[in-house]
This record gives C-alpha cells, sequence and structure tokens, in this order.
C-alpha cells in the first residue's frame, strides 16, 4: 500500500476536521452554545453528529477483526450496539431532554437532589469516558503505524491533538459539526471500497470463507454463550449511558425532537453495520494470516491491497486509512467534549468558557497514556467493557431516576458503586490479565450479566430501606420529564 497516498488521505481529514470545526467556532458564542449548542440543533443534524461519534474504531475496524477470527457469532456486536438505541428511544431520549441538564452529573443531582451522588456519577462518567478513549487512540497509532510505518504512539498523539483543539475552540457547537461530517465520511469510506471488494469477490469465482473453530482464540473458547450474553446485555443496556451519547440529546430543543433524532441515528447507524461484517468474511479470504489479537483489527485496512492491489487497490486503502481516521476523531471529540464539560462543572475551582479550554487537555492527556500501555486487547473488546460500566451504572440510574419515584440518594449510591464499581473492577482485573481462563475470566471479561442486576437490586433494595430520603421535589422532576414542555 502506498504510504504516500494513505499520509495524503489523513492529512485531508485532520485538515478538513479543522475547517468544519472552525465554521463551528464562528457562531459560538455562549456558555450554553459551548455546552449544548444552544439547545437548537434539529433531529437531522443532531442524528448524524450521534452516529459520527458513536460508530467509533470498535465499528469501524473492531467488528471486522472479530468476524474475521471468531466468524459470524460475533454479529451480535453490531446488533447490540444499534438495538441499544430502541432502549434509548424508549426509556430515555425525551424525558432527559425534558430534564434540563447540561451533563448527567447535572441530571442526578437535579432529580435526586443531592450533591454526593452528583460527585460519585462525575466519577463514573470521568472514569467510562477515559476507559472508552483508549481504544480510540489506541486503534490511531495502529492504523497509522501499520499504513505509514509511524510510530505506535504517533496516531493517538495526533488525534489527542487535534481533538483538543476542535473541542476547546468551539465546544459543542463546532464539534456537531465536525462529528456530522464525520458520520458521512465514514459510510462513504466503507461502502465505497465494500462495492469494488465485493466486484473482485465476485471476479474470483465467488470463494467462501472457511469458518476454522478450531484457530478461535482462546479469551472466545470458555464458556462462549455466557459471553455472548454478556455482550447483549453489555450492549443494550450500555448505550443510554454512554456519556458522549447522552449529552449529544441535551442538545436537542424538545423531547420530540430527541424521539425523532433517536429514530433517526437507529436508521443511519444501521445501514453502516451492515459493512464491516463484510469486510470480516472477505479477511478470511485474502487476510488469513493476521493473527489472533489487535493485528486482526487491521484486516479493513488491508484488504485493498490484498484483494484488488495496483493504483486502485493503493486509492481504495487510502480512502479507508482516512475512514479511520474520521472515527477515531469523531469519537474521540464525543468523549473528550463529555469528560471536559464534568471536569469543568465538579472539578475545576469556577465554571466558564475558560475552564471549559483548560478541562478539554485533561480530559484526553489520561487515556493516552493508558493506550501507549495497553496495545494488544481487540479494539472491540476494549470497547464492550466500557459498555458494560455503562450498563451496570448509569443504565439502573437512568431508568429508574426516570420511571421510578421511590428511588432516593442512598438507593443511587449503593447501585452506582455495587453495579458500576464491581463490573469497573472486573474490567481492570481483565485488562491486567489477573485471570485468563475458566469461569472466573469468564465472569470477569463479560461482566454485565451479573453486574446489571446488582445494580439494579441494590438501587431498589436500598431505597426501599430509606423511603424518608425521598427528595422533595421528586413529583416536579416526574413530571417535567414526562408532560410536554408547553404543559410544564
Amino acid at each position: 500500500m502506498s504510504q504516500t497516498y494513505t499520509a495524503v488521505a489523513v492529512a485531508v481529514v485532520v485538515l478538513a476536521t479543522v475547517l468544519v470545526g472552525g465554521f463551528g467556532l464562528r457562531i459560538s458564542r455562549t456558555t450554553s452554545d459551548f455546552y449544548v449548542a444552544s439547545r437548537t440543533v434539529g433531529p437531522a443534524l443532531n442524528a448524524a453528529a450521534i452516529s459520527g461519534e458513536y460508530l467509533s474504531a470498535a465499528s469501524f475496524l473492531g467488528i471486522a477483526g472479530l468476524v474475521l477470527l471468531h466468524g459470524p457469532d460475533m454479529l451480535w456486536y453490531p446488533v447490540g450496539y444499534t438495538a441499544g438505541y430502541l432502549v434509548l428511544l424508549v426509556f430515555v431520549a425525551a424525558p432527559l431532554r425534558r430534564s434540563g441538564a447540561y451533563t448527567l452529573p447535572d441530571f442526578a443531582e437535579g432529580r435526586l437532589e443531592s450533591r454526593a451522588v452528583r460527585r460519585l456519577v462525575s466519577l463514573f462518567v470521568v472514569g467510562a469516558g477515559w476507559l472508552y478513549l483508549v481504544p480510540q487512540l489506541q486503534g490511531a497509532g495502529m492504523t497509522l503505524k501499520i499504513l505509514t510505518g509511524a510510530p505506535g504512539w504517533f496516531g493517538g498523539v495526533l488525534v489527542a491533538l487535534v481533538v483538543v483543539v476542535a473541542v476547546a475552540a468551539g465546544g459543542m457547537r463546532s464539534i456537531t459539526f465536525v462529528q456530522a461530517f464525520q458520520y458521512w465520511l465514514k459510510l462513504t469510506a466503507l461502502l465505497v471500497p465494500a462495492i469494488f471488494l465485493l466486484l473482485a469477490w465476485y471476479g474470483d469465482d465467488r470463494p467462501r470463507p472457511v469458518l476454522d473453530l478450531a484457530s478461535t482464540a482462546a479469551v472466545r473458547a470458555d464458556h462462549p454463550l455466557y459471553a455472548t450474553y454478556g455482550l447483549i446485555v453489555a450492549t443494550f443496556l450500555g448505550t443510554m449511558g454512554l456519556p458522549h451519547v447522552v449529552v449529544r440529546f441535551y442538545t436537542s430543543p424538545n423531547g420530540r425532537a430527541a424521539r425523532r433524532t433517536t429514530v433517526a441515528v437507529l436508521a443511519l447507524i444501521g445501514a453502516f453495520y451492515l459493512l464491516p461484517p463484510v469486510y470480516g468474511a472477505l479477511g478470511r479470504l485474502y487476510a488469513p494470516e493476521l493473527p489472533d489479537g489487535a493485528a486482526a483489527d487491521a484486516a479493513v485496512l488491508l484488504l485493498p491491497e490484498r484483494a484488488i492491489g495496483g493504483l486502485g487497490g493503493d486509492l481504495l486503502g487510502a480512502l479507508v486509512a482516512g475512514g479511520a481516521f474520521a472515527a477515531f476523531l469523531s469519537t474521540a471529540s464525543g468523549l473528550t467534549m463529555a469528560v471536559a464539560g464534568v471536569l469543568t462543572q465538579d472539578v475545576l475551582p469556577a465554571r466558564g468558557v475558560r475552564q471549559f479550554r483548560l478541562a478539554a487537555p485533561l480530559a484526553i492527556v489520561v487515556p493516552l497514556c493508558g493506550s501507549l500501555l495497553v496495545s494488544d486487547a481487540p479494539v472491540a473488546d476494549s470497547v464492550g467493557m466500557a459498555f458494560a460500566v455503562s450498563a451496570s451504572s448509569f443504565c439502573p440510574l437512568l431508568v429508574l431516576g426516570i420511571w421510578w419515584r421511590g428511588l432516593t440518594p442512598p438507593g443511587a449510591v449503593a447501585g452506582l458503586l455495587l453495579g458500576g464499581g464491581l463490573s469497573f473492577a472486573a474490567t481492570v482485573l481483565t485488562v491486567a490479565g489477573t485471570v485468563r481462563s475458566g469461569w472466573p475470566h469468564a465472569l470477569l471479561a463479560w461482566p454485565a450479566v451479573w453486574s446489571v442486576p446488582v445494580g439494579f437490586l441494590a438501587m431498589v433494595l436500598v431505597s426501599l430501606a430509606t423511603r424518608a430520603r425521598i427528595p422533595a421535589g421528586t413529583n416536579a422532576a416526574m413530571a417535567r420529564f414526562h408532560l410536554p414542555e408547553g404543559l410544564t
């Protein structure tokens, strides 16, 4: 593959990101512009922006790599990622927008009238955001290393610098335009090469990929049915609590617009997720030598050269590389925006645009260091762990906070600490390689099966035991969540 074409493609994506972000900067004037784009983002633009930030390195590279390694069982990843928006549509989208909050900690404090709950939610938002940022930066480093021969750290550092500039310069207003643009770029970067790859496959008399189950990585061989259930629970329920997804619903004008946005997102990401499995299946034919682990994520990047070759393969490979880099930039932008907002409001001594700009580099430097230390985990698996933490902590908080009057601050704290805390601890132990096989490994690697029920039960049981602590403003909050804006 031509390193020159690849370098040009990445440079064009970076330049376009800066230029589009600059357009948002020109119309970003107030603090509300920086945090929630003054709540004026329509459903079409917001849906493209949500899809742009949601379709991360796990979607662009990781799913194809897992399908290459483990076969069609990994199709649960795109199913879960997409179906999570159905749960969000039914239970969360409109009430969350009507809450009037800027961030998840704002929602928690407004609903439960507790600074302690707010601080704990802030801690989890930052932790989940950093956990999700690591594979984005890791994937950027891997992409540039494979395609250009750059040092492994360079891609992550480049993404971090571009994201800090875009986020700090224009806030949510700039990021909205950047992410919407990058969704269509990513879709084009996968769709166009996929068409030519399928034509090449057809010209080769349509060979069928061999599903060699004996080559499946050991991490998937232990209790695969449990692992599948863990994946389904994490992806179905984790979407609604992802900090960078939740914050985008605060930008909708009203609850009805938030619901329409969610429906549009389902269509956009559903169309996108038809493509990565194609790359995974063709990777078994044209790149069968890729070893287990993170290297399989490179299948999307290498296929144009392997299946087509020549100038056409170089140009298509450069297009894929540009799309991959857009995936890292868009998701990292959304996560940095969410984490920086929480740091500004709950960590730094003062609030405002200046403090937000100081928080942006703080929001990304920790995961950047983590991506340099952890480089051998498959991208989709790393993101799946972040979903498990979100499903175990924010999902119970949002569902019970929106739909159950009996939730109390002690109940919320208990659920967050037991559900989210245990899930986060399981993730750390998995990444550290403390347990590598058997049921202990399966329970730690896919904790959502048990950690989500623990989170819900802890919130319900402790709330029932502390009924006297139900906030005084609960009825008013519930009316605000569920009644149309005109009535409240």
